[in-house]
């Protein structure tokens, strides 16, 4: 008897997904629970796993986009030989050889949708063709891809957004996380960073200035009275904005080993759809790749964005003296539709305000 292998639904909004890896060649002995194939979605992508032992039986090739409850494989039935010691090519990429293929982002929990049937000869659907001709090489873009495309130009096509720029002095930052890593880190095992400082400092200002924490819907304005904050991740399959739940009532501990949590989730490919939702404002950090000055792009339905750069030293007056301090610049896209420019500014100076005296943030002051 054979079993199909059907492409299970990920969510209410997802219709389709697409073949990213088969990890068995065609007519492969797998035994159950062993990984078949990798299906990428617009959001994230899940792998799924061979609900017996038997004799894989690939249908649908690599690069094919497929709806949900498609049957893209079958595993016929009964005993094999021990599996092999390596895993062989996969079949039939719509990348050419030529090109790397990166590592899949897939979700936590395997989900098999599987439905007994006879056995019966079904055609296999090619994969489709990748040209090349030595100067170019054309490939349809990943569905996650895609999905960061759309969501960005919906996002400049339907806000209004401006940006507006300040500098903020890290020194004080620095010398506090300085001073107390070593008792934070054999407190808590995990080490003091700057992300969790930007994280409650951006906490802070949207209870200051709650225009920020506020989204549109329709004609509507909606207020949000809670604080779960998006970082923005940058992976090999494109960018992804994890969200923190409730960062009011966490600790710098806790926000700091969260961002760890989805960090690995990030590099092991094991973020799931429910941890990219439902954030009410984002952190974007360019520094870490070097950006001097951006201007960050809205995450819709968010009216605010939060665009971190790298430290700098730089020369500065303090007191009617020229002295070198660490410096960053710091820039927040809002959507003016909703957020006037005296409110924008006056959550950017907040955010300033904290880390320049992080003493006072942790008083909520």
């Amino acid at each position: 008897m054979s079993i199909d292998i059907k492409v299970p639904a990920a969510g209410e909004s997802i219709t389709s997904a697409n073949i990213g890896r088969w990890h068995k060649p065609d007519g492969s002995p797998v035994r159950k629970g062993e990984v078949l194939v990798t299906l990428e979605t617009d959001k994230v992508s899940n792998e799924l796993e061979s609900p017996v032992d038997g004799i894989l039986q690939i249908i649908v090739a690599e690069g094919t986009e497929v709806t949900i409850g498609t049957v893209i494989a079958s595993v016929k039935e009964g005993a094999v030989a021990a599996a092999p010691a390596a895993a062989p090519a996969p079949v039939a990429s719509a990348v050419p050889t030529s090109a790397p293929v990166p590592a899949p982002v897939v979700a936590p929990a395997p989900i098999v949708t599987i439905a007994p049937v006879a056995s019966a000869p079904v055609e296999k659907i090619p994969a489709p063709a990748a040209s090349a001709d030595g100067r170019v090489t054309r490939k349809k873009m990943s569905m996650l891809r895609r999905k960061i495309a759309n969501h960005l130009v919906s996002a400049q096509q339907t806000a209004a957004i401006l940006t507006t720029f300040n500098e903020v002095d890290m020194t004080a930052v620095m010398s506090l996380r300085k001073s107390v890593q070593d008792d934070f880190l054999k407190k808590y095992n995990v080490k003091l960073g700057f992300m969790s400082f930007f994280i409650k400092a951006v906490v802070q200002a949207l209870k200051d200035v709650p225009q920020i924490n506020a989204m549109v819907d329709g004609t509507d304005i909606v207020q949000n009275h809670f604080y779960d904050i998006g970082v923005a991740i940058g992976t090999e399959k494109g960018l992804i904005v994890p969200v923190l739940k409730d960062c009011d009532q966490k600790n710098f501990a806790r926000v700091e080993q969260d961002i760890l949590d989805f960090a690995a989730k990030a590099r092991d490919g094991k973020i799931a759809i429910e941890d990219l939702q439902g954030g009410v404002f984002t952190i974007s950090n360019g520094g870490v790749y070097g950006s001097l000055l951006s201007t960050p792009i809205l995450n819709p339905p968010q009216s605010g964005i939060l665009g971190m750069h790298t430290i700098q030293q730089r020369p500065v007056a303090i007191d009617g003296k020229v002295e070198i301090r660490p410096m960053m610049y710091l820039a927040l896209s809002y959507d003016h539709r909703i957020v006037d420019g005296k409110e924008a500014v006056t959550f950017l100076i907040r955010i300033k305000e904290c880390l320049e005296n992080p003493t006072r943030m942790l008083l909520e002051m």
